[in-house]
């Protein structure tokens, strides 16, 4: 089992926001999970990436056989964990290529390797750029400085075919993205799926699910996922709302 969350109960500022999540991820898979706003997902995704402004209060996160919950943030990185975050920030004065550099290399240090090469980098670079499209001139400027929001996810998508995690979260990856860059970025994320790592997805909407297509989907309501079954589930969701999910958990 890649990742295995059991009874996972977190809070911010005092409120409680997840309130007994279970889940279970299997390498070569992909996940979707949706829910309205304020249900808990991006606070789980925060939550696994080890963001210091949630407490975990009670439950248990183990990935790769390892308790996720006592790493540093640093930690789950280089042990293959990647967040793609909803609203990627700018980093000026810190150049893409120094940034994916000292990246990479941090992971490659963590798992004993030796650091690459200038060559070798920029040869690693310019191959992963093409999956995702991401212009030269982009990869030469400081991280996200005057990117579109666009650009910005495509970057996110680079970054991750750059360190090729176990296990990627997208939060609500397309949010904001038209039709044509969102299918670039779709195309990213199936490009970097193999049988060894896995990938959940947050969305709100269906669309999203046509160009990456879930094993799972899991709806997250009030703080638990409450519902979970194939792919037809995100097309019940966007057919019906989640007024639907409300009658079904009694509400």
């Amino acid at each position: 089992m890649l990742l295995d969350i059991k009874d996972l109960h977190a809070e911010i500022g005092g409120k409680e926001i997840l309130k007994g999540i279970n889940l279970q991820v299997r390498e070569g898979e992909i996940h979707a999970i949706m829910g309205p706003n304020g249900s808990g997902k991006s606070t789980l995704s925060a939550v696994l990436a080890g963001h210091p402004a949630y407490k975990v209060t009670s439950g248990s996160v183990s990935f790769n056989g390892k308790d996720l919950l006592s790493m540093p943030p640093e930690q789950r990185s280089c042990e293959g964990l990647f967040l793609s975050f909803q609203y990627p920030v700018e980093i000026p004065g810190v150049s893409m290529v120094n940034f994916m550099r000292a990246a990479v290399n941090e992971h490659r240090k963590f798992k004993g390797e030796e650091p690459l090469s200038a060559g070798a980098f920029l040869k690693l670079m310019r191959e992963k750029k093409e999956i995702v499209e991401l212009d030269n001139k982009l990869a030469n400027r400081s991280v996200n400085e005057g990117f579109s929001g666009g650009e910005k996810k495509r970057n996110e998508i680079f970054q991750m075919a750059m360190l090729q995690p176990r296990l990627a979260i997208l939060d609500e990856t397309d949010s904001g993205l038209d039709i044509d860059a969102l299918k670039v970025v779709a195309h990213g994320v199936n490009q970097l799926k193999t049988p060894e790592n896995a990938a959940i997805v947050i969305t709100h909407y269906q669309r999203l699910l046509d160009y990456i297509v879930p094993d799972v989907v899991h709806v997250l309501y009030k703080g638990r996922i409450v519902k979970t079954a194939g792919r037809g589930l995100a097309l019940e969701l966007e057919e019906k709302g989640y007024d639907w999910i409300k009658q079904e958990v009694g509400e």
